[in-house]
């Protein structure tokens, strides 16, 4: 049997300096925001015949000075182009440059979004982040309210399953940040998709480990809560990772060969499902251990 709550302090270290990190990078302004939360325009057309790569509508399109642009394939024929502010005659040379590179092409929309409604958008986005925090919490607190008989209250199930949360998003975040101050890669409203599908396979994870903690409580409630946090983190131990890894392999397999338009989307779900599986075996559960003993000391 591994001693995951007996050291838990390592863990806590690895998390702090992973969540520090994070916090450094987005404070250096590496967050950069795509044109869904700034403003830009956005451009959809179609191919009368075979679509070309994404790749080769970059190129072509690359001589234009577009500046940071997204390409994202709709359907087996079009295809959207997100990218700043443009004026109409720098659209008409976008169609002509497409028309002379690849042939027929479908004018189908041409929309600009201004910041605004970015602005909105964010704000919309950081309220949804938020709310499905407070529901988890809330969630968590009822599902758990029977067990509020052993040393462990249930609103201390919530709010170890909510600091666990908060460690997966910044740390996904903090990545992102990283990657934007080196590399420039830019968020966009895929990525608030990727943290709320995060949040709700996270806290999945978590509640299957607290689950098992109250049911062995139940049992051995006499017994000492440091040895049963550590039992019932082992005994689901194999079904969180067997699960996590399947799938990590069906998004690796995405990110290789999913397209370019989505590969920000599935790393922010890879780095996400890797540090939530691991905040719920070696942070959320070891924190009610944590917490029972300040408790008791404090008494």
């Amino acid at each position: 049997m591994y001693r995951i709550t007996q050291k838990r302090n390592i863990f806590f270290i690895i998390s702090g300096v992973l969540v520090i990190a994070s916090l450094v990078f987005i404070s250096l302004g590496g967050l950069k925001l795509g044109i869904d939360f700034t403003g830009g325009s956005f451009i959809q057309v179609g191919f009368l015949e075979a679509r070309p790569p994404v790749s080769q509508i970059s190129e072509k399109l690359s001589g234009l000075n577009l500046g940071n642009m997204t390409i994202q394939p709709l359907g087996e024929d079009s295809l959207t182009l997100k990218l700043k502010n443009i004026d109409n005659e720098t659209y008409q040379s976008i169609i002509s440059s497409l028309k002379e590179s690849f042939g027929g092409i479908e004018e189908k929309s041409f929309d600009s979004i201004g910041p605004t409604i970015g602005n909105e958008l964010k704000s919309k986005a950081l309220s949804a982040i938020i709310l499905v925090l407070i529901f988890i919490l809330l969630y968590i607190s009822f599902a758990f309210r029977k067990a509020s008989f052993g040393p462990v209250k249930s609103w201390i199930y919530g709010s170890g399953a909510i600091i666990a949360l908060l460690h997966d998003l910044l740390i996904v975040i903090g990545v992102f940040a990283f990657l934007g101050k080196f590399w420039n890669v830019e968020i966009d409203a895929l990525f608030i998709t990727a943290l709320l599908t995060i949040l709700g396979f996270s806290v999945h994870d978590t509640i299957v480990v607290y689950d098992r903690i109250r049911e062995r409580l139940r049992v051995n409630y006499n017994k000492d809560l440091e040895e049963t946090v550590n039992e019932s983190v082992n005994q689901t131990l194999v079904r969180s990772l067997n699960t996590s890894l399947t799938t990590i392999l069906v998004l690796l397999a995405l990110y290789l060969f999913g397209g370019q338009s989505i590969n920000h989307f599935v790393l922010a779900l890879l780095i996400g499902i890797i540090t939530g599986t691991y905040s719920s075996i070696f942070i959320a559960s070891p924190l009610l251990v944590v917490w029972n003993k300040f408790t008791e000391k404090k008494n």
